[in-house]
Parts: structure tokens; sequence; C-alpha cells
């Protein structure tokens, strides 16, 4: 085949595994899919191989699914599959991690023939059990546990399985109709997929797929190619559940080729933030991708160059039946972990530390005696980049949206008291680090509700690299008292404040090279207050007819006695 073509025929897949993804948005119930797009979709060929995914899918879900249909042609043979037929499970060890992240897989046929598969994976509000929460101690309590089986089968739904499913979640409808809304985008990007065979004149997409997988490939492998042989350490460290919990990386390279070992970091803990392997070498992979060849479109051919390993037992090979719920805490930290041991080697393509996502589930009445579940996510800084500063109010590696206020407060009972970036908070440097936000909110009407926001950082702020300052700490204080485990559920008094004070982003370089005026910048928009542009920056100024000016003689001054002193 042709380059012209293929090249074609591959952005075409893009498109329609994007097309698969708005459908998904489009006709989804709860706000976590349709709102903050916490879902992936892809496009497999006939053996189960990722060819494209929807460019904005989730790297936890995507990665996961990537691996994961094996696990489905293992249970159910392409020979036994038949038009009509869609697959369903949520086992977090042979699907994306935990429970509520659901994968509907749908066998693609032309006429008799199969020719691929369409996946999707999207968090579902519930899963019953104790709830969306880290504190459960094994994966039986977690929810309803759906093993690889039919959601269909030659088109006619499984009555009994969504039965099943509906008398033990909490959010019946919105979780029913999410599932439905899965099986439906599969169908229209199954639809499209055999338009693109019918178009080019393809039998199947095993040539194409071929060469796309083999050029993703390639390129993968020569930036590591590039990288000196040699094993490179990193360290990171979580606030944990009881206590802390350390990720040894070591990323060892040889020729075009690497494998990261996360041997040495701690062993799983009975709370529900441990991580399936799955999910560990899903973010490993997605973190390398970003760094190494961020342009080209993910598919299968990416993992062909990367090995990831974790002893089990570990706190990132968990083994069944540890509870897994709130393993993207952990998985989020992996890809910092990643950066690190690598900032010497790569310190151009490596970002400082960001703040991972908070995932809050709030339960209770609103003030029209309304029974509500609600999840939703907010973000702190991304970390600073060698040549740009972080973003605010952004996190990596997680890339979900967040939910708007107005959204949440008109389908829940939950009124947003503030919301907004915190001054000071980005950690300093030539680039700083992303500022975090605070959130505030309560529940309206009389009676009590329960929340649960999976936190972190809030003693180990996300690092600076090459001199660049750590970030700000985060906070999370319920009626302005800490709980004793901030990832815990609570049941809170009716009334009571819940404050979400998200950490900064690390910055990149000395942030005495930072540039003067865009220090001034930063203090006219109310992002550094005058007292941290001295402080960090060695910059000294005033406020002159509302604008805040640089005193240039004396900022110079400030900086060669902080340099003098420093023997620089």
């Amino acid at each position: 085949m042709d380059l012209l073509t293929v090249e074609i025929v591959w952005h075409r897949l893009v498109n329609v595994a994007t097309e698969q993804w708005q459908a998904l948005l489009r006709t989804a119930f709860s706000t976590v899919v349709r709102e903050s797009e916490d879902c992936a979709a892809g496009i497999f060929d006939a053996t189960g191989r990722l060819l494209a995914q929807a460019p904005k899918g989730t790297p936890g879900q995507i990665n996961s699914m990537a691996t994961c249909i094996a696990n489905f042609l293992e249970a159910y043979p392409a020979r036994e599959l038949e038009p009509g037929d869609v697959l369903i499970s949520n086992d977090p060890w042979r699907t994306a991690g935990h429970l509520n992240d659901i994968t509907v897989v749908t066998p693609v046929f032309r006429g008799s023939t199969l020719v691929g598969f369409m996946g999707t994976c999207a968090h579902s509000l519930d899963i019953g059990g104790r709830g969306f929460s880290s504190d459960g101690q094994s994966n039986f309590e977690e929810g309803l546990f759906i093993p690889i089986m039919k959601l269909a089968e030659r088109g006619k739904l499984n009555d009994t399985l969504l039965g099943l499913i509906r008398h033990n979640v909490r959010s019946p409808d919105l979780v029913i109709g999410d599932i439905l809304a899965q099986a439906t985008c599969n169908e229209v990007g199954g639809a499209r997929m055999v338009a693109v065979l019918d178009e080019f004149g393809l039998d199947g997409f095993e040539q194409v797929g071929q060469e796309i997988l083999a050029r993703s490939e390639g390129v993968l492998r020569r930036a590591i190619a590039e990288i000196p042989d040699g094993d490179y350490v990193g360290e990171v460290v979580s606030d944990g559940f009881a206590e802390p919990v350390t990720l040894c990386c070591a990323v060892k390279v040889r020729g075009d080729g690497l494998v990261v070992d996360f041997a040495g970091s701690s062993r799983q803990v009975p709370w529900g933030i441990n991580v399936p392997l799955c999910y560990t070498a899903s973010y490993t992979t997605y973190a390398l991708k970003c760094a190494l060849a961020p342009s080209v479109p993910n598919n299968a051919g990416t993992f062909r160059a990367i090995d990831v390993t974790a002893p089990p037992g570990s706190v990132l090979n968990a083994t069944r039946p540890a509870p897994v719920a709130g393993r993207h805490i952990i998985g989020n930290f992996q890809p910092l972990a990643v950066y690190q041991a690598l900032a010497a080697a790569l310190p151009d393509k490596v970002i400082a530390g960001s703040s991972v996502l908070w995932i809050t589930t709030v339960q209770g009445q609103s003030a029209d005696r309304r029974e509500f579940t609600s999840t939703f996510f907010v973000s702190g800084g991304m970390g600073a980049r060698p040549d740009k500063d972080g973003l605010s109010a952004t996190s990596f590696p997680g890339n979900i949206a967040m939910t708007p206020v107005e959204m949440l407060e008109s389908v829940t009972g939950i009124f947003v008291e503030r919301k907004g970036l915190r001054c000071d908070s980005a950690g300093a440097g030539r680039f700083r680090g992303g500022l975090g936000q605070d959130m505030v909110f309560t529940v309206g009407g009389d009676e009590g509700y329960t929340v649960n926001t999976m936190n972190d950082q809030l003693t180990s702020p996300p690092f600076g690299l090459d001199g660049g300052r750590a970030g700000g700490e985060a906070a999370y204080l319920v009626d302005g008292r800490r709980p004793e485990r901030a990832k815990a559920r609570l049941r809170v008094a009716a009334g009571a404040e819940v404050l979400m004070r998200l950490p900064g982003g690390g910055g990149y370089g000395d942030p005495l090279e930072r540039a003067a005026d865009e220090v001034a910048l930063d203090v006219g928009r109310g992002l550094v207050s005058p007292a941290r542009a001295r402080e960090d920056y060695g910059v000294v100024g005033d406020f002159v007819d509302g604008s805040w000016l640089v005193d240039a003689a004396a900022t110079d001054s400030e900086r060669r006695e902080r340099r003098n002193a420093a023997g620089v």
C-alpha cells in the first residue's frame, strides 16, 4: 500500500474515533462523562491491536483499553462472536484499574466477516458498594464486579445483567444511560469503520494497520536511541492513606528500547489506593510518549519499545482482591517519578512536578429533598516546562475536564461558595509553575451529607527542577478542620463547608533568571504578591497609578547580592 493512502486512512481512523467519542459525550446521561469527559474511545483491528484513539481520551483508560482487548478475546474468541454482540466488563485487573471504569467493546462486522472492534471506557457515576472512595479495604467492598460478558447478544440486550446493575447502584438511570451510550457510540463508530473500508476498497485493516503501528514504533524507538544508555532513577512520595507511599522508578535505557522498573516502591496497602499493573503501564507509557514522541498518534506501536515492571504485591502491581478504587491517586504520581528520573538525561523534554487530579464524590439531599450522587474533578497547577510557565488549574497527567460550577449546581444540591486561583501558589523558577486553586462548597438544605475527596500533596508539594522551587502545599478542611484521614469518607453536618486548596506546580530553573517584566506582569495580574516577587525572584517594585512597576536598579542590586551570597 502506498504511503499516501496509509496516511489518509490513518487520519480517517482518528476522525472516526473522534466521532465515536463525541457521540458518547452527546448521548451520556451523567455529568462525569458528558461534562468532565472521563472517558476514552478507540478503534482496534480484528486481532485487537489499537489502531487509533480519540485525541481527548484519558490516558489511563485508552492505554488500558489498548491492552485489554486480548482479555476480551480470551473470554470470547473471534470465531464465537456474531453481528450484534456487545461485550462489557469492569474487571480492574483485566480492563482499566478500578470498578468504576466500565469498558464496552463492540465487534464490527462487514457482512459476516469480523473486521475490527470499537471500544469505549467511561467512568460510571456509581457502581454500588461503599460508593466511590479510597477507604475500602477489599475490592469486594468497592462495588459490583462485572466479569467479561455479553451486554448484548445478536442485537438483544442482556436484560438480566442490566437489571442486576440497576438494583446495585445509587443512580440507576444515569449509570444504565451511560452504559447504553457507550454501546451506541460504538455502533456509530463501527458504521464509519466499515465505510472507510468501502471507500478505499480494503478487505480489512491488517496491511494498513501494520504500517501504522510500525511507523509509530519507529518514531518512539528513534527517540529512545538518542538517550544515552544507562539507568536513571527517581523517587516521589505520595501522602498515601494512613502513611506515606514511596514510588521508586528506574528507567533503564538500552539501545532503542527501555524498561521502567518500579522495584523498591512501597508494598500494597490495606486501603483503596493500590494500582493494578495494567494502569501502572498505562500512565508510564503515556508519560514517556509525551516526552519522547508527542506528535505521533497513539496506537499499539507505542507500547512495543517500552516494558513496565513492578513487583507483585507492591502498590503499583497490587494483587487481587486489593482495594483499588482510588488507583488514580498513586497512578498520577508515576509520570512525576519517570520525569524526575529522566530530568538529568532529558532536561529539555520533561516538566517539573504537577498537581495530581483531585476527585470528589458527594452524596446528599438537595434543598427540595432530591437524593443525589455527584462526582466532580478539580485540578491544581501543572509543573513548569523547560521553556514555558506551567498551566494554571490544570493537573498532569490527568487530563479530565472540570465540571462547570453552573452545571454542578443545577443538577445536584451542591452550592459552590468560592472557586478561584491561589495567589503565590506557583513554584518559583525561571519559568514558574501553574497556579493552584481554592474551591469551597456546601450542600443546601437542612440535612447532612457525605463527602469523599481523593486528594494528595498535602504534605509533599510538587517538586521543582533545575533550581526551581516546589509549588505551594495543598490543604483540605471540612468545617475548618483537617480530617484525621484526609482521603476517607466523612459525614458532614448540614451547612458545613468543605475547602479544597489545590497545590501549584513546581518551578523550572533559577527564579533569579526570570525576566523582571514577567514577574511584574504576574504581580499586576494578582498571581504573585509584591512581597513574594522580592522574596522568590529578587524583583523590587511598587504600584504606580494602578500598575506595578519594576525598580530596575534595586532589582539588579538585590539579585547581585543574592548571587554573591550563594557564590554564583
